[in-house]
């Protein structure tokens, strides 16, 4: 029987979720933090252990940690990225308390490349996990079809749709993602794990395009725009993908049809 102990973070969000019903077919014992007091309903992870607590406000982790083996990290505030530094210091802290022995972070592909605050901060916490004295393992993922959809539902609001001209992109299932996720977790540490992204590269245009197609009957155009400065030039370098790391099966027309299902 196995006695190993693993805790989630994040475990409300798309890719938590995720990884929780992952994790539950390990044999391991899931646990999880909120920072609701009554416990969330994730379909597919029932058993999870929910345990109250706040990373930003430092409070719960203790608890939450007592006897945990690995952390898989998956919370994060993209609304507010800066206050994910305080956030992963205070978990770093606690888990050298815990004797915490393998920490499993999610980051992004291009983090070390694309001059956005998130991306900045996103690199400055796989730093800070670098240099901690715990055994981690950090995955680069690219971006989930869900991101890329409540973006473009946003921008459908205008009479065209615009979308950054020559931006490859790569989406990737969350589902597949959290795979990765549960097997580094089940093994020992290995610090910079190979990036894992999406099967195809496509153009953010033709990815605009072919989700107008299937979410909005009446005919609407796309709108490809130059991004100016350093941020669009990384984007056009493609700088959001991994083309030697095209591991996952789930295309984007795949998600589309079963959001449209």
């Amino acid at each position: 029987m196995n006695e190993r102990t693993l805790l989630v973070t994040g475990a409300t969000g798309v890719l938590g979720r995720e990884v929780l019903r992952r994790a539950h077919g390990t044999g391991l014992t899931v646990r999880a933090l909120t920072r609701r007091t009554t416990p969330p309903d994730v379909p597919g992870a029932s058993g999870t252990e929910w345990h109250t607590g706040d990373l930003l406000a430092n409070v719960g982790l203790d608890a939450a940690l007592i006897g945990v083996d690995t952390v898989i990290h998956c919370a994060s505030d993209p609304r507010r990225p800066k206050n994910d530094l305080p956030a992963f210091r205070h978990l770093l802290d606690a888990a050298r308390r815990a004797g915490v022995g393998h920490l499993v972070n999610i980051s992004i592909v291009g983090v070390d490349k694309v001059p956005l605050t998130y991306y900045r901060v996103k690199l400055e916490v796989e730093r800070l996990l670098a240099a901690s004295d715990l055994g981690w393992s950090n995955l680069r993922a690219t971006q989930f079809p869900a991101l890329l959809d409540g973006m473009l539902s946003s921008l459908a609001r205008l009479p065209v749709l615009p979308m950054p001209a020559d931006t490859p992109c790569q989406p990737v299932h969350p589902a597949e993602v959290a795979d990765r996720l549960v097997t580094l977790a089940l093994g020992q540490p290995v610090g910079h794990a190979p990036e894992f992204g999406g099967p195809e590269i496509r153009p953010a245009t033709d990815l605009a395009a072919g989700w107008l197609r299937a979410t909005h009957p009446r005919r609407r155009r796309v709108l490809p725009i130059h991004l100016p400065g350093r941020v669009g030039a990384a984007l056009r370098q493609g700088h959001l993908t991994t083309p030697a790391h095209a591991d996952g099966t789930a295309t984007w027309a795949d998600y589309l049809a079963t959001r449209t299902s």
